[in-house]
């Protein structure tokens, strides 16, 4: 392998989503703490780049997959006088692979071909190692290692502005302990009830919590949020759709706890360190779930995939997905309120 030195000039390509990205951050700042000097270019979709507009030392190109063909050939204008020293392709999609031609790189690192789906081994000159955890996160930490960096134990930095976060400030009591639900994740099949998060809401505020709602101005988002404050008779503070990502950010890093499905918000409170009790039934949180707090999450994935493959989970992939459309529908509102005891108990020692 080529000695760190050389390297000079390095291009990340995950396009998506938020959470991932969130993961990816903290590989790539790793990366940033050995190589301090090296020049990193970031290819991401439209959203993630409002998230990565926070981190400074990162130059953000943007590909928005709505553009298509006429979107790639821009992108590859805009790359042509670059030679990158490598390229991280981070993400095992078609779609992503076809950008890769847009980057020119001596290094193409990519997946393993157990995790390189969509034919992206044929993209990559160099393979990293397996991982020997399922988590998305810990196969990200395979790149350094390929350019033989060892990887730290992981943990991020995120500068936050003073004006994000005194908009927080102006949304929440902060004499309050705090409780953020994000009802809705970008597929409505993760999506738990609504008398699941009423419940939980009603709960949170007799027990003294601040309640609110967070996700993004789309349709669906501030739909289901206006109808879970209602069921909860307007006592929850409504913030569906009234801020920006690096807003969010900030407004997650003052709460308390987020109870949230597998989305973008959970990984953002991982990445600032707000507990995250996570909601799962399709995939496996081994995999996907909320990096540092996996021990929070409610799940029925396990029990619902060996009853669908007719297998123990350690026998089946890691990629195994339950396909009952109603799996959420499984978790009680008991098991959450026990896990917010839970939480709420390791909060106070």
């Amino acid at each position: 392998m080529t000695s760190t030195q050389a390297i000079q000039k390095i291009c990340i390509l995950r396009l998506s989503a938020i959470g991932d990205v969130c993961n990816a951050l903290a590989v790539v700042q790793q990366l940033q703490q050995a190589l301090p000097e090296a020049d990193i270019t970031w290819v991401c979709g439209k959203a993630e780049a409002h998230l990565l507009a926070l981190f400074t030392n990162i130059n953000v190109v943007i590909y928005d997959k709505r553009d298509g063909l006429r979107g790639l050939l821009c992108l590859k204008r805009q790359l042509k006088a670059q030679q990158f020293d490598v390229l991280w392709h981070m993400q095992a999609a078609l779609r992503a692979s076809l950008v890769s031609y847009c980057i020119n790189a001596k290094r193409r690192i990519g997946f393993d071909r157990s995790r390189a789906k969509d034919g992206q081994w044929l993209f990559t000159n160099e393979k990293i190692s397996p991982a020997n955890s399922p988590h998305v996160l810990d196969g990200f930490l395979q790149f350094l290692n390929q350019l033989n960096i060892a990887p730290q134990p992981v943990k991020w930095h995120v500068p936050l502005s003073e004006q994000d976060r005194d908009y927080a400030k102006t949304l929440l009591n902060t004499d309050t302990k705090q409780l953020l639900i994000c009802p809705a994740a970008s597929k409505a099949y993760k999506n738990w009830t609504i008398e699941g998060y009423v419940g939980i809401a009603l709960y949170a505020l007799n027990q003294g919590y601040q309640v609110s709602l967070i996700g993004s101005p789309a349709n669906n988002e501030m739909a289901l949020s206006e109808q879970i404050n209602q069921a909860c008779k307007g006592r929850l503070s409504n913030l569906c759709g009234k801020t920006s990502l690096p807003q969010l950010w900030a407004l997650i890093d003052q709460a308390d706890i987020l109870i949230s499905p597998d989305t973008g918000p959970a990984h953002m409170a991982v990445a600032v360190n707000t507990p995250v009790l996570g909601l799962y039934a399709h995939h496996n949180p081994q995999r996907t779930g909320p990096y540092q707090y996996r021990h929070y999450v409610v799940s029925v994935w396990q029990q619902e995939i060996e009853k669908e493959q007719g297998k123990p989970a350690s026998q089946l992939s890691w990629r195994s997905r339950v396909k009952n459309p109603d799996a959420m529908q499984l978790i009680t509102l008991d098991a959450v309120i026990d896990m917010f005891e839970t939480i709420k108990q390791e909060q106070q020692l």
